[in-house]
C-alpha cells in the first residue's frame, strides 16, 4: 500500500481501531485476569494481517510504508501493552533477519516469520552486559556448528517463541567486529529456559532468562559474515524499533489523555465539572501539546529513516527520548485528573500508568538514547 492509497489506508485504519477499541478490549480484560496472553489472540491478530503490516508486498506483508504503518502503532498502543507487543515487534523483526539473508535464509525465517507460523523472539541483552558491544555470550566454531555459551535476560516472548535471533560474539574476541547473529531454535539442547517474574505493567508478555552451554547451532544459521552481528541488530532492528517505541508512547499518550477528558467532563466538584477548574483545564492542554510534539518528531525520525539519511540513528534515539518523557508527564497528569479513584486495580488509567514505565527500558534507556545522541553531535563539531 502506498502513500497515494489514501482511502484504502483510511479504512484499514478505521478498522485497526475498531478492533482496538472493541476486541482488543475484551482480550485486555482477559490479560489483567488471568496474567498471560491468550493463543487465540496471536491467531486473531494473524489471521486479520496486522502481524504483517509492515513487511513487503512480495514477501505477504500489506506493503504499508514505515510511517502508515506507524500511524497503525499509534492506534495498537491504546490498548493492552502485551497486544501492542506482539504487534510491534512481529512487524519489525523481519526486517533484521531480512538485511543479511541469503534466499534460503529468507524462505526458512523471514517469510514465515512474517506469514505469522514462525514466531521470533529478538535475544540481545545480557544481565552482565550493556549496549551490545560488550556481549558475553560467545560461540566455539565446531566444523559446520557454533557451540554458544552465555545468558541472555528480560528476553521478551523468549519463552514461548519457536526461534531466538540472537546476538553472541566468537569467543576470544572484543568489541562488535567479532560479533555474530544466528537464528537459534527454541528447541536445541543445551539451554536452559527460565520463565521470569511477572512484570509491575505489560502483563501477559512472557519474558525468559536463557542459559546456553554448549548448545550447537549450524553455521548455516549464521545471518551475514562473522563481524556483523551488531549490525544486524542495530541497523536492522533497532533504529526502527526505536522509533516504533516512541509512537508506542505516543499511542498509550493518547489514551491516558482520552481517559482524563472523560473523567474530567464526569466529575463534579462543587457544583461543576472538573473542565471548568483552569488546573486540571491547563494540565489537558499542556497534554495535548506535549503528545503532538512528540508525535511529529517520531515521524520525521521515521522520514529520515524510510529516506536512509545519516542522522536517522540519532533521531530515532531523540524521538525515544522525548516521547518517554512526554508519557510520563501525561500519565502522571492523567492520573493527577482521576483523583484517587484513578489510583484504584480496574481503573483503566491505573493500568496505562503501569505500562507506560516499561517503555524507559524497551530498545535502550533514555542514558542509552543520550548517549547516541552525544556522540553524534560531538562527531559533528569535529
Amino acid at each position: 500500500m502506498t502513500d497515494d492509497d489514501g482511502e484504502a489506508f483510511a479504512t484499514l485504519a478505521r478498522e485497526v481501531e475498531a478492533f482496538v477499541r472493541g476486541p482488543g478490549e475484551e482480550y485486555a480484560e482477559t490479560i489483567e485476569r488471568t496474567r498471560a496472553v491468550p493463543p487465540q489472540l496471536w491467531d486473531d491478530l494473524r489471521d486479520r494481517g496486522y502481524l504483517r503490516l509492515a513487511a513487503p508486498a512480495e514477501y505477504g506483508g500489506a506493503g504499508l510504508s514505515f510511517t502508515q504503518y506507524l500511524r497503525l502503532l499509534e492506534l495498537f498502543s491504546m490498548s493492552h501493552a502485551s497486544l501492542r507487543m506482539i504487534v510491534h515487534v512481529c512487524n519489525g523483526v523481519w526486517r533484521a533477519m531480512d538485511q543479511f539473508a541469503t534466499d534460503e535464509q529468507r524462505k526458512r525465517f523471514v517469510l514465515p516469520q512474517v506469514a505469522g507460523d514462525l514466531r521470533v523472539a529478538f535475544t540481545l541483552t545480557e544481565p552482565t552486559a550493556g549496549t551490545g558491544a560488550d556481549l558475553r555470550a560467545s560461540v566455539v566454531r565446531d566444523g559446520d556448528t557454533y557451540l554458544l555459551s552465555g545468558e541472555k535476560h528480560l528476553i521478551t516472548f523468549g519463552v514461548s517463541c519457536d526461534s531466538w535471533l540472537l546476538f553472541a560474539r566468537l569467543a576470544g574476541t572484543t568489541g562488535k567486529d567479532g560479533t555474530v547473529a544466528l537464528m537459534v531454535d527454541r528447541h536445541v539442547p543445551g539451554v536452559r529456559v527460565e520463565p521470569m517474574a511477572d512484570t509491575m505493567g505489560v502483563r501477559g508478555t512472557d519474558h525468559a532468562h536463557l542459559i546456553f552451554d554448549g548448545a550447537p547451532v549450524p553455521v548455516a544459521n549464521r545471518l551475514g559474515e562473522e563481524g556483523a552481528g551488531l549490525t544486524v541488530a542495530l541497523g536492522g532492528f533497532l533504529t526502527p524499533s526505536r522509533i516504533g517505541v516512541a509512537m508506542t508512547c505516543v499511542g498509550l499518550a493518547r489514551r491516558a489523555q482520552e481517559l482524563a477528558v472523560a473523567h474530567a467532563r464526569r466529575r463534579v466538584t462543587f457544583g461543576k465539572p472538573l473542565t471548568a477548574r483552569q488546573a486540571i483545564a491547563f494540565a489537558l492542554a499542556e497534554n495535548a501539546a506535549d503528545i503532538e510534539a512528540a508525535r511529529q518528531l517520531t515521524l520525521h525520525a521515521a522520514r529520515r529513516w524510510e529516506a536512509g539519511a545519516a542522522d536517522a540513528d540519532a533521531l530515532s534515539s531523540m524521538a525515544k527520548l522525548v516521547a518517554v518523557d512526554m508519557l510520563t508527564r501525561v500519565t502522571d497528569k492523567a492520573l493527577q485528573a482521576h483523583g484517587g479513584i484513578g489510583y484504584w486495580e480496574g481503573s483503566p488509567i491505573e493500568r496505562v500508568y503501569r505500562d507506560a514505565r516499561a517503555q524507559r527500558f524497551e530498545e535502550g534507556t533514555n542514558e542509552i538514547q543520550k548517549t547516541v545522541i552525544a556522540r553524534e553531535i560531538l562527531a559533528e563539531q569535529r
